[in-house]
């Protein structure tokens, strides 16, 4: 994957804001009242959707976003306001319009499947006034941001008036306008520099039915010449992202678990627009954009991918190296906050591994049971001359790292330089911490800091001092 990591640009989102909340129960009878189902509500969550699923996205990647809307004025719009300011974003730029409705969304989930929505909003045109007050404030700030996102639902705030204002001021400042679309009229993103419509949108917008390769190319040109883009892209859903600028290609994904692909569409136009807004070229914003994808539809409801889910999502279907899963104990310590935020169970071992053997296996094949990811605390090769003498160790620390990196059974390995990995424990705050047999009755260094020590048993006869023995027995 590119490299994404230690990026903060800045983009700007402007588009339909909305909150979206999930009532999440179970159902085991229907009413006697009529054939429906009874749904006991368990817990309930609120999101943002809309443009702010846009703006969550970025947050997560690890962007700095600012978001334009108009919003009503009512309690909708204070929570609006609320959640954005919990993943700290500013709401300097929302236009308040009286007697308008903020969008809601209502979605009831049972057993991990969507039983019914319902909405309540506005969808008519925002006024002149506010398409005005937008565009004023869209030309003092165009000029500090990297790249421009339009997130249309089709809920009255990108006027066709409006957007093609935003993409020739945007253009007379040479900043890319990137435009999530709705509707089947689009020569109101005229200019911009891509969409990214879904097949069946494609389809309604070209009036093109796209059922192969064939028509699919022609839609896809059709767009990029009705709408003068600089490159038009359609999402294919699990088949990846087709894309035509001066040639057709697409770019395939690996979905590995499909459960919702609600906010699919937010995530692909938040991540486009990140790497493009890094540096990089449209191919590998949409090859990045697809692993993002992968991960988002593997959630339930309107979800969102951090720079480290997609990195571990890459590893998963085996298209990262080894050395990704190589961390310092900087890039380590915000993995683990993030990984024990969603609940994974953290297990961490040490050791020297100068010989990799069989008994080595055994051992982190079975450390990794006890939770969901295993943390490997290497000896550097300093540590490793104070402790077995200057002839250790065989093999350099890079070497020793790549390897152990390499094996499934380890997610990170983490190379330590002091005598003891006290340090290092300390950052990572294992749940679990486990060391060899031979430790029982000792005391183990960390085992203060650990929620439980665990204590494996080494197989008879596998060291890596034996088998350099034994390699000297024939010199």
């Amino acid at each position: 994957m590119i490299n994404l990591q230690n990026k903060s640009p800045r983009l700007l989102v402007i588009g339909d804001l909305m909150i979206d909340q999930y009532l999440w129960g179970s159902c085991e009878r229907i009413s006697p009242e009529a054939p429906v189902q009874v749904i006991n509500v368990e817990r309930e969550s609120t999101v943002l959707g809309g443009a702010g699923n846009v703006v969550n996205n970025l947050k997560k990647l690890g962007a700095q976003v600012d978001v334009i809307s108009v919003v009503g004025n009512c309690e909708i719009s204070n929570k609006l306001r609320t959640l954005l300011s919990d993943i700290e974003v500013d709401s300097k730029y929302l236009i308040t319009q009286k007697n308008r409705a903020s969008s809601k969304k209502c979605r009831i989930i049972a057993s991990q499947q969507q039983v019914i929505r319902y909405d309540r909003e506005s969808t008519e045109e925002i006024n002149l006034e506010s398409q005005n007050t937008i565009i004023e404030i869209f030309k003092k700030i165009v000029k500090d941001y990297a790249v421009i996102l339009l997130s249309d639902y089709g809920k009255g705030v990108l006027t066709n008036q409006l957007t093609q204002s935003l993409i020739n001021i945007a253009k007379k400042y040479n900043k890319k306008v990137l435009i999530d679309p709705k509707g089947i009229d689009y020569l109101k993103y005229k200019g911009a520099y891509s969409l990214t419509p879904n097949k069946k949108e494609a389809s309604e917008a070209t009036k093109i039915n796209i059922v192969d390769d064939a028509s699919l190319t022609d839609a896809i040109v059709e767009l990029k010449s009705i709408c003068d883009l600089d490159v038009s892209l359609i999402t294919l859903s699990e088949h990846g992202v087709a894309m035509y600028d001066d040639e057709f290609r697409i770019h395939p994904t690996i979905a590995k678990e499909v459960f919702d692909v609600t906010g699919a569409g937010d995530t692909i136009l938040a991540s486009i627009g990140f790497a493009i807004a890094c540096g990089f070229n449209i191919d590998e914003a949409v090859e990045f954009s697809n692993l993002a994808a992968g991960v988002v539809v593997g959630k339930i409801g309107s979800a969102t991918a951090s720079l480290n889910e997609i990195i571990e999502y890459e590893s998963s279907i085996n298209k990262s190296t080894s050395e990704k899963h190589i961390k310092s104990i900087d890039e380590i310590t915000p993995l683990i906050k993030e990984l024990k935020a969603r609940d994974k169970k953290i297990v961490f071992t040490n050791g020297c591994f100068d010989l990799l053997h069989a008994g080595h296996i055994s051992f982190l094949e079975t450390a990794k049971s006890f939770g969901d990811v295993l943390i490997l605390g290497l000896n550097s090769d300093r540590s490793i001359t104070t402790l077995k003498g200057k002839e250790r160790p065989i093999n350099i620390q890079a070497d020793r790292a790549y390897i152990l990196a390499a094996l499934e059974v380890v997610d990170y390995v983490v190379i330590f330089d002091e005598d003891t990995p006290y340090e290092l424990i300390k950052a990572i705050k294992p749940h679990t911490l486990v060391k060899g047999g031979d430790y029982k009755g000792k005391e183990v260094v960390g085992q203060d800091i650990a929620d439980e020590l665990k204590l494996v048993e080494f197989i008879d006869g596998k060291s890596s001092t034996q088998t350099i023995e034994k390699i000297k027995q024939y010199n």
